[in-house]
């Protein structure tokens, strides 16, 4: 009989500590899992998605540790004791308002299909987290590895911008 090999890794998400096993068990994440994989099919958070698989669209971009990574090219096992937010940690935990990120792609129609849009939300939150008062030559290079086939990037650097307006007076 083949031993069982066998590991639990541990992810914080959105605040919440996940423990998994990481093994060749039935139950276990394979170690070739995805953190995108297991973000969406084990834990739920189907806000991320998966457009190239390949990391070059963005789509699946989450911020782990502070920093924007593509989640379809990093394994979940390289993410033991990180932290990780989705596109579903924006919003507020106890309302479910969205964040003022959130709001300002609402208000200013930054969005076509939307497909690509918690991508390159979260990848607007990353840069804002480091610089929170970009100029839209910064937005622009900060989204330049996030590929949107409907073409709503000048409204999503417009909705970015809108935001860091308002946060610039105040509201």
């Amino acid at each position: 009989m083949k031993e069982r090999l066998q590991r639990i890794i541990s992810l914080r998400v959105n605040g919440r500590t996940y423990e998994l096993s990481v093994g060749d068990g039935l139950t276990d994440m394979p170690e070739s899992e995805t953190l995108a994989d297991t973000l969406r099919d084990r834990l739920g958070f189907t806000g991320l998605k998966i457009g190239c698989n390949q990391g070059a669209c963005g789509c699946c971009t989450v911020i782990m540790n502070g920093k924007p990574i593509t989640s379809c090219m990093t394994l979940t096992m390289d993410c033991d004791g990180g932290d990780i937010t989705t596109i579903e940690g924006l919003a507020d935990a106890a309302t479910g308002e969205l964040s003022g990120l959130q709001q300002a792609f609402l208000d200013n129609c930054g969005y076509q299909c939307g497909f690509c849009i918690p991508g390159i939300i979260m990848t607007a939150q990353a840069l804002l987290d480091h610089n929170p008062d970009p100029t839209e030559e910064e937005v622009r290079e900060a989204l330049a590895g996030n590929y949107c086939r409907c073409g709503t990037h000048y409204t999503a650097v417009e909705s970015i911008m809108a935001y860091v307006e308002q946060r610039r007076n105040g509201k």
